[in-house]
């Protein structure tokens, strides 16, 4: 299971009742977020997922109202008694952008690694149970899109297990493990499992115009977590200047992608009824919703059918 929450929805500014935007992702209890604007502390604790758990912080890019939380966020990760590595993903340059907001937060209790996305393979990394795949896309400064994917492997196949002459007991052990080793011989999880199976893809993009390369991007995504700066079609010139997306822009990128549902964020301090223009997105992508600070919901493996 893969649960998610949006910690805020704002963009630019925060306000009383919408804290900058964030995203928070939860597997086996472990966290990962994308994204840290002012307010982000605080949303978290009133999700009560707790701080001590969050292994990964990823950077869509360094504009103040997507990054100026961290360093409050993580002194607060620190006293609630981390010592773990961190890891910090985010483009070029996010070492020197982090180290430069962390000399009010010099003392931490644990190490960052530092990631930059160009020199991930392919733009992809695996941090404990998260998959992370980021993209490129279209901001006034370099920005990345990203995919969080759980994978699921396969199911065990017992034709195979005796074939290769895989002892029963390991058996299951190998439906867990990568690998064990036995009687002086190692065994990997491929010898007993069939084909891996669909996982679960969540989806995430903000501040920037809907290149095509998106829509390939979010392919099947359980869920797509898109900005609306503007939700008025009349918006879209405005939107163009500052290289956002409005309402119909999102919910074009989600129908060509055949995602499953699309959440709304980053909407625009002006915008201060994001469910008034709905209906816009809705007439192209019916499956879109409104994201609101505090929105949460899980996600199941669904079970393919046999063809």
């Amino acid at each position: 299971m893969l649960d998610i929450a949006l910690l805020g929805t704002s963009g630019m500014m925060p306000l009383p009742n919408r804290f900058l935007t964030s995203m928070l992702c939860r597997i086996k209890g472990r966290l990962l977020i994308i994204d840290c604007g002012e307010g982000t502390q605080v949303a978290l604790k009133n999700i009560g997922w707790g701080f001590k758990n969050i292994d990964v912080i990823c950077f869509t890019h360094f504009h103040a109202d997507h990054i100026a939380g961290l360093p409050g966020l993580l002194l607060t990760i620190g006293n609630a008694g981390r010592t773990e590595d961190i890891v910090i993903i985010g483009p070029e340059g996010v070492k020197e952008v982090v180290e430069s907001l962390c000399i009010i937060a010099k003392e931490l209790p644990f190490n960052i690694i530092f990631k930059e996305i160009d020199d991930l393979d392919n733009g992809k990394i695996k941090i404990k149970d998260f998959n992370i795949e980021a993209l490129e896309v279209e901001h006034s400064m370099k920005c990345y899109a990203y995919n969080v994917i759980l994978k699921r492997k396969g199911k065990f196949d017992v034709k195979k297990a005796i074939k290769l002459d895989i002892p029963k007991k390991i058996w299951s052990i190998l439906q867990k493990e990568n690998s064990i080793e036995y009687n002086n011989k190692i065994y990997t999880d491929d010898m007993v499992l069939g084909q891996e199976r669909r996982g679960i893809k969540i989806s995430y993009c903000t501040d920037t115009r809907p290149v095509e390369t998106i829509s390939d991007f979010i392919k099947n995504a359980d869920l797509f977590i898109c900005e609306g700066i503007y939700g008025e079609n009349d918006k879209i010139k405005k939107a163009k200047q500052y290289k956002h997306m409005i309402y119909s822009e999102a919910a074009t990128l989600a129908y060509n992608g055949k995602v499953s549902e699309m959440w709304l964020t980053h909407y625009s301090p002006s915008l201060t009824n994001p469910e008034e223009f709905l209906y816009i997105a809705q007439d192209i992508f019916p499956k879109s919703y409104c994201g609101y600070d505090g929105k949460i919901s899980s996600f199941q493996f669904i079970e393919e059918e046999n063809k």
